[in-house]
């Protein structure tokens, strides 16, 4: 089965390529859990990917750490500073919310848009969710800004508290697939990018994985079995 083979390369700290599906972005993004990526995993995505390099992250982890959905807090200023009332998302083609929130950059890192500060920030935000599962809020936040700069280069996503039910973004399908495969549920992403400017086609994603040795499936996978195992 495509899901237990994903799952399987997950596990051993390896790529896999989801697509979301026709009828949303349309879009494949390169994946891999967190707490594996190195420097060399963000220059794949650099350079095979194209698209943005980002984090993907549980509502839970969210909520332990304070995170805020960007466009919230946009809302909460917007009488101070008018201009990000103008900026509103209301109009986004494939969804009705953006999953963005902060942006991050380890405090070791230097400007953080390196191959190796990026995998610095990502690998150890993974590390410090495992280490706060059983911390206060409050603490947890603490040790968040102990090791970790807001603005930076690298932008977290947060899925849906209940996802795969009303959102079936990326990191939603990430998120549900790191618990399935009982990892900490810290993605990392990059979408892939074709020579025309354009996303990839799934035809030629398909063909690419298939040339690379990477496991490609879609978001309907991931939603079948993620359905399974909430029974």
């Amino acid at each position: 089965m495509i899901l237990d083979e994903a799952i399987s390369e997950l596990r051993k700290g390896r790529f896999i390529l989801i697509y979301d599906s026709d009828d949303r972005e349309g879009e494949t993004d390169f994946v891999i859990a967190s707490q594996y990526v190195t420097p060399e995993a963000i220059k794949t995505m650099r350079k095979k990917g194209g698209g943005l390099i980002f984090l993907m992250i549980s509502h839970d982890i969210a909520k332990r750490f304070q995170l805020p959905f960007l466009a919230d807090v946009y809302s909460n200023i917007s009488d101070r500073y008018p201009v990000f009332k103008a900026l509103v998302p209301d109009d986004i083609p494939y969804d009705t919310k953006s999953s963005f929130s902060v942006t991050l950059n380890h405090r070791n890192t230097f400007t953080g848009i390196t191959d190796i500060d990026r995998s610095l920030t990502m690998k150890r935000f993974a590390e410090i969710v495992k280490k706060t599962e059983k911390l206060s809020s409050k603490e947890s936040v603490r040790l968040l800004g102990k090791e970790f700069r807001s603005p930076g280069h690298i932008p977290v996503c947060i899925a849906s508290e209940k996802p795969l039910q009303n959102r079936f973004g990326h990191t939603e399908l990430v998120v549900s697939i790191l618990k399935m495969a009982n990892l900490t549920p810290v993605g990392s992403g990059c979408e892939i990018m074709g020579d025309n400017g354009k996303a990839m086609p799934k035809r030629e994603v398909k063909k690419f994985a298939e040339e690379n040795g990477y496991i490609f499936l879609e978001g309907r996978d991931i939603i079948e079995g993620w359905r399974k195992w909430l029974e």
